[in-house]
């Protein structure tokens, strides 16, 4: 009975899996409301009820695919960021710089996540998905920074969050824009800026932080 639960279990497992697959390709080059639940269930090879199953409907799978998407994307940030060697300001710019370039060449990153979603899921749950993945990451960068003296010690939650929705705007205007090369370039300047200004440029003095004699050098 066990093993008969464990191969249903992997097999429901599989048909959700395929369901998320199939539609990943198709939401992102047709957008959400120009894709059929048929046209879904045909690319994953399964029947309308499995993906009722699994599913409340086309919104829910869409929700699931753009956690897929958002937890690919964050990896691929997470694997750029790691790759520096330098500092973790360094570290932020090279995520950053990541992400805009997803937002500017992956169509399942630029219409799913950043075009479709926050319309078709709404804004708060658009928002705890990219907050699910992505803060945490940037919270603990900062954290890092600030421990090894880079930036002023400050409230780090807040400041992840600043971070985190200054990064999502720059890739949410690069993903819309018409010439999305140019504005991966002009959102990347626009975020060194950012990031320049919170290093410190010497001792007790941090660019742009009222409280920077409060930080020990």
């Amino acid at each position: 009975m066990v093993v008969k639960s464990r191969r249903q279990a992997d097999r429901s497992d599989a048909t959700r899996a395929a369901l998320v697959a199939a539609a990943t390709p198709l939401f992102a080059a047709q957008g959400f409301v120009g894709v059929g639940t048929e046209e879904i269930v045909r690319a994953a090879g399964v029947t309308r009820g499995a993906l009722y199953h699994h599913f409340a409907g086309k919104q829910a799978l869409f929700a699931a695919v753009a956690e897929s998407v958002e937890a690919r994307l964050v990896s691929r940030v997470a694997s750029a960021a790691l790759e520096t060697a330098a500092d973790p300001l360094a570290a932020l710019r090279a995520g950053a710089e990541a992400m805009l370039d997803e937002a500017a060449r992956d169509d399942a990153v630029r219409r799913i996540v950043l075009a479709d979603a926050p319309s078709v899921l709404g804004w708060d749950a658009w928002r705890a998905i990219l907050q699910r993945y992505g803060l945490g990451l940037i919270q603990a960068t900062l954290q890092a920074a600030m421990d090894a003296g880079l930036i002023a010690v400050a409230p780090v939650e807040p400041l992840a969050h600043l971070l985190s929705g200054a990064l999502s705007e720059a890739a949410h205007l690069v993903a819309l824009a018409d010439d999305r090369e140019r504005a991966r370039a002009d959102a990347q300047a626009a975020i060194d800026v950012l990031l320049d200004g919170l290093r410190r440029r010497g001792r007790g003095d941090v660019s742009g932080s009222a409280n920077a004699g409060s930080v020990p050098g």
